[in-house]
């Protein structure tokens, strides 16, 4: 049986996190960790400079984990490290209430999360429902949600790896299948909208459009729109490794910085 940490980045009174707490209990144990708030497009940040504060979260009159005043990354740093009694056999962050696709992943709470999972050396999967309206339909997704962490640990991912896993808006019996992608490159078009407050101060107000660039089918944005679940396996290793020996040779004979600062 696999002791399971689940958590997200929509606030632990969301109904994608507790439909997929519900669909891993079968597996094992599960506990969900999780920020006490709506913690969207906040990356990979980490609470540095005020203290966090758990809460324990009932539903239904049980206990099902904590909330937290922090981040989705906090949220699992905390837990693996500090709260948890046991170390988890897999983080399962979800399920986002919107996808994480393409240039969304860097901005990913959801993401986030499981790549602290990562980091920590735990197998770890995030999952994305492709819907944005407030009664989403979160069954099929959590359906396969289950049968993925199933497997989860058995895959003998790369160290570093994770899943990033979105889902199509669909019932169980539509979804076309399951592709293998890449991280698309469809982006977002956005601005501020400069409006005023009841004061009559200045303020801004992000708004934008998502434009699909892609039309690789093996792109996650694509298989996704063409009605396929996504599975893109990510990693955050940074370096671009193709521009490595140019550089190397552009600047792999300048003088030592004190020699520089001191020609004349």
């Amino acid at each position: 049986m696999m002791r399971i940490l689940v958590t997200n980045d929509d606030g632990i009174e969301a109904a994608g996190l507790h439909a997929l707490a519900e669909a891993l209990r079968p597996l094992g144990e599960v506990v969900i960790v999780a920020p006490d708030r709506q913690q969207s497009a906040v990356g990979h940040a980490l609470t540095v400079s005020e203290p966090l504060r758990i809460v324990p979260f009932r539903s239904n009159g049980q206990f099902v984990g904590y909330a937290v005043n922090g981040t989705p990354a906090d949220c699992v740093k905390l837990a693996v490290t500090t709260l948890l009694p046991w170390r988890p056999d897999v983080v399962a962050s979800g399920i986002n209430h919107g996808r994480n696709t393409a240039v969304n992943i860097l901005y990913s709470g959801t993401v986030s999360a499981a790549t602290e999972g990562t980091l920590l050396g735990i197998p770890s999967v995030a999952f994305s429902l492709d819907a944005y309206e407030a009664e989403a339909d979160f069954r099929a997704a959590a359906v396969i949600a289950r049968a993925i962490v199933e497997r989860l640990p058995f895959l003998r991912l790369p160290t570093g790896t994770l899943l990033n896993v979105n889902i199509p808006a669909l019932p169980l019996e539509q979804i076309c299948g399951v592709r293998i992608t890449h991280q698309g490159r469809s982006l977002w078009r956005d601005w501020y909208e400069r409006r005023r407050d009841p004061w009559g101060r200045e303020y801004f107000w992000l708004a934008g459009e998502y434009v699909l660039a892609d039309g690789d089918p093996e792109a996650d944005d694509v298989a996704l729109t063409q009605g396929y679940v996504s599975i893109t396996p990510i990693r955050y290793a940074l370096t671009d490794t193709a521009s490595v020996e140019q550089l190397r040779q552009q600047f792999g004979e300048l003088l030592p910085i004190s020699d520089v600062s001191h020609a004349k």
